[in-house]
């Protein structure tokens, strides 16, 4: 039984985390950490996961977490790179859901997200943790950068077309729209029921951090690219559609043969059949990503890509990685099936 540490565990993500773990038959949650709720068992907090029974939250520390075989970081920016050191040294891997290792590029990172960085030694070292892209590099990493949510359905959206080199215009534009357990769990105003429902709004378009993370990784996959990304929020509570319009000389017929001979060996990821188009209802609560591919006019394409941002864009995503991290059934404790309604 493989010993597990959670950092940050009462989050949306941390609990996410929590959730699908309970299910799974080769790991048990050890070490579970939280400076705010520090003494509280997480049935105490959340009574659906009495399945833990008394394992508590305690305050964070590198010798209780250094008992455990892999240490998933659910916390905000810059907290992962100054503590991942300490515990690569004794032994333990480390998967990073927030952006601290999602960039080859130390440079990079720090002009998204300020630096310096903290561990600017482990950044090559880091793999970035798209199983379809990278299971393989994974399977034998120490420390895994978890992609961001919007990350993930963009580059699943232009993977296969960038690894074909079949874009003929290095700009795309990526129209992202999320729910709101996107912007975690932290009280905004912006985000409470008498704000966010019955609206519908963009934001940060003058500039995101996730599309340096989608142009730096997703040229690494064959094809440089140029994004220009504008996010919105839907009065939702979890869920992400993200609509890519890109150039390219293939026909809607030739870049779905495309997209479907990629994913075709790959259970998490499918292609609706023409005319169909990806609702986010289809994938909530799962780890699977569905994809559509269209045309309106020669020469550009339109594709449709959705996820739930907590489980494909977060949580189940980096247990996937886990799996593969531990030499376990890769697909073990992921939900595959849609909640409805």
């Amino acid at each position: 039984m493989k010993r597990i540490g959670i950092v940050g565990g009462t989050g949306y993500t941390g609990v996410e985390l929590l959730r699908m773990l309970a299910t799974h038959s080769g790991v048990e949650v050890t070490c579970l950490t939280s400076r705010s709720e520090a003494g509280k068992t997480v049935a105490s907090l959340y009574p659906w996961l009495s399945h833990y029974g008394q394992l508590s939250f305690e305050e964070p520390s590198i010798e209780a977490l250094s008992d455990c075989d892999l240490v998933f970081y659910a916390t905000p920016n810059k907290i992962a790179m100054n503590e991942a050191s300490a515990l690569l040294d004794r032994g333990v891997r480390v998967i990073d859901l927030a952006a601290d290792f999602r960039f080859s590029d130390v440079s990079l990172w720090e002009s998204a997200y300020g630096g310096p960085h903290g561990a600017p030694h482990l950044i090559q070292e880091a793999v970035y943790g798209l199983p379809e892209k990278y299971r393989a590099d994974i399977t034998g990493a120490r420390l895994v950068g978890n992609p961001g949510c919007y990350p993930t359905a963009t580059a699943l959206a232009l993977m296969p077309l960038v690894e074909a080199s079949a874009l003929s215009d290095a700009n795309v534009i990526i129209d992202g729209k999320s729910g709101a357990s996107g912007a975690g769990r932290s009280a905004r105003t912006d985000l409470i029921v008498a704000e966010a429902s019955d609206n519908f709004h963009a934001y940060a378009a003058g500039g995101h951090r996730h599309a340096p993370e989608m142009t730096h990784q997703i040229s690494k996959m064959g094809q440089d690219v140029s994004v220009t990304f504008v996010p919105h929020l839907l009065p939702m509570i979890r869920g992400i559609e993200v609509t890519a319009y890109v150039c390219t000389s293939l026909s809607v017929t030739e870049a779905r043969e495309v997209f479907v001979s990629r994913y075709q060996n790959e259970p998490l990821v499918s292609v609706v059949s023409d005319g169909e188009h990806p609702e986010t209802r289809w994938v909530r609560g799962s780890n699977r990503c569905v994809i559509g591919v269209y045309q309106q006019q020669h020469g550009q394409l339109i594709i449709s890509s959705v996820i739930d941002n907590l489980v494909k864009g977060a949580a189940g995503q980096a247990i996937q990685n886990m799996n593969l991290m531990l030499g376990l059934d890769e697909f073990e404790a992921l939900p595959i099936y849609a909640l409805s309604p």
